[in-house]
């Protein structure tokens, strides 16, 4: 059975019991009626699931560039991060730091080659292999490892692949 069929028949069985429900309500006890709304909101639902009104208005916003989600993030946090799209470079994008903007936590350029024991003229490839080689020295689960020093090479790291 093709799963809008599956909805279409749940939809169907929904709709039979508020109808139920709903003659009930007024013949017998009111109370059958509170109990039909939920029902029957529910019916609507499967409805404009089944007859493919929903998949269209989500497309119809993401074509029109809205988000199809609300801006907050769950539990009321804010949005950390979007998505940039396979076109737009393939990953997730931090929006808490615009292009351009000067950077004002973590370490200077100069302290960065410093952790990483690089000299100033060092290349990406350069940096990415010092980074490399330092994380395994400093990593908190090796023998020598500290989780202080762990974290000031990875800001350095950072800071130098801006």
């Amino acid at each position: 059975m093709p799963r809008s069929q599956l909805v279409i028949a749940l939809a169907s069985v929904f709709a039979g019991l508020t109808v139920v429900l709903a003659v009930l309500g007024f013949v017998h006890s009111p109370v059958a009626l509170a109990v039909a709304l939920p029902f029957g909101v529910v019916t609507y639902v499967l409805w404009y699931h089944a007859s493919g009104r929903l998949r269209e208005r989500v497309r119809r916003e993401a074509r029109a560039g809205r988000r199809t989600t609300t801006e907050r993030g769950g539990f009321g946090a804010g949005p950390r991060e979007d998505w940039t799209g396979p076109r737009g470079g393939g990953g997730f994008r931090d929006t808490r730091q615009r292009r351009g903007a000067r950077r004002t936590t973590g370490p200077s350029a100069r302290d960065a080659y410093r952790t990483l024991g690089l000299d100033p003229d060092a290349d990406e490839s350069a940096i990415r292999r010092a980074y490399r080689e330092k994380v395994k020295e400093v990593h908190p689960d090796t023998e020598d490892g500290s989780e202080r020093r762990f974290k000031r090479v990875n800001e350095a790291y950072e800071r130098l692949s801006e």
